[in-house]
């Protein structure tokens, strides 16, 4: 079925919540009779919505929610309307003097399936895919409503069918953490963007130093403060496995690079710049002479 209804932007979560199911049973109601069918919901205590008699003379429905919304809602119909929704949804003549039977009932719990179907598409867009389950109940459910609400469809008169909607704790806090989130989430984004004016000047000021700081003139940015590992190299020698096998304290190894020739200075194994070995505070150190090695064609040997 198409154009479900979505929720009135002005109520509250649950009452807006409610409203979808008002407006989806008008929906179907409508299609199986070609006429409009109004339907209206509204929030009442559960004062307001009991009834003395018992509650064994009502029709009960347990609506089971999952995925994007979860929790619970109790329908309570009085026979009068299950006896109108159920001549209407399998075309009966209305007959209010007629004997509630079996078929009735499943006829009922057709219909709200049905409803159920319309909501769930129509909440979709607010709470991603949400699954409806409908099943018909022996008794009232064994948890307390936290909201409850009455549903009123069909013009005024011995006519109107009336269903009265109770909410689960759970469900009141899904409908309700909504709002709380999308609150939450406006800070946050509002923090975010404080954040983000506040570090403008000092990003502008590290591109800036980052673009002075290039090697081979390439711009560093933001990486110019991050640690590598450097190491310089004498020489080289390739030997024998029996060779390294008789290596013994005293042994010399001649390498291939002569006293007076520049030592190499490695980046992560790579060679980036040669230089003359010196001696700082007892320490061996290097005075680069030639950093030409990471320097584009064209660009000057530096001495």
């Amino acid at each position: 079925m198409s154009d479900a209804p979505a929720p009135a932007p002005e109520q509250s979560r649950p009452a807006a919540y409610v409203q979808v199911w008002a407006e989806s049973v008008a929906q179907v109601l409508g299609q199986i009779t070609g006429a409009a069918v109004p339907c209206q919901a509204q929030a009442e205590s559960a004062a307001e919505l009991a009834v003395a008699g018992g509650d064994d003379l009502y029709l009960w429905l347990l609506v089971v929610s999952t995925g994007g919304l979860r929790g619970e809602i109790s329908l309570r119909l009085p026979p009068a309307t299950v006896l109108a929704l159920a001549q209407t949804f399998m075309s009966e003549p209305l007959a209010p003097e007629a004997a509630l039977t079996p078929d009735h009932r499943e006829a009922v719990v057709e219909l709200m399936r049905q409803v159920a179907g319309i909501v769930s598409s129509a909440v979709k867009a607010r709470w991603g895919e949400v699954q409806l389950g409908i099943e018909l109940a022996a008794s009232a459910p064994s948890w307390p409503a936290a909201e409850t609400f009455r549903l009123q469809a069909g013009a005024e008169g011995p006519a109107r069918m009336t269903l009265e909607f109770g909410l689960s704790a759970a469900l009141i806090a899904e409908l309700r953490a909504e709002k709380a989130e999308a609150a939450k989430e406006k800070d946050d984004n509002d923090d975010k963007n404080k954040i983000d004016a506040a570090k403008k000047p000092e990003a502008s000021a590290s591109a800036s130093a980052g673009a002075e700081v290039g090697l081979g003139g390439r711009p560093l940015g933001l990486l110019v403060d991050v640690q590598l590992a450097v190491s310089m190299r004498f020489g080289a020698r390739r030997l024998l496995l029996r060779e390294v096998l008789d290596l013994s304290p005293g042994a010399v190894i001649e390498l291939d690079r002569r006293v007076q020739e520049p030592v190499d200075l490695l980046l992560e194994g790579k060679l980036m710049a040669r230089g003359e070995v010196v001696v700082i505070d007892g320490n061996y150190g290097l005075r680069v002479t030639d950093v030409s090695l990471l320097d584009p064609p064209g660009r000057p040997h530096a001495g």
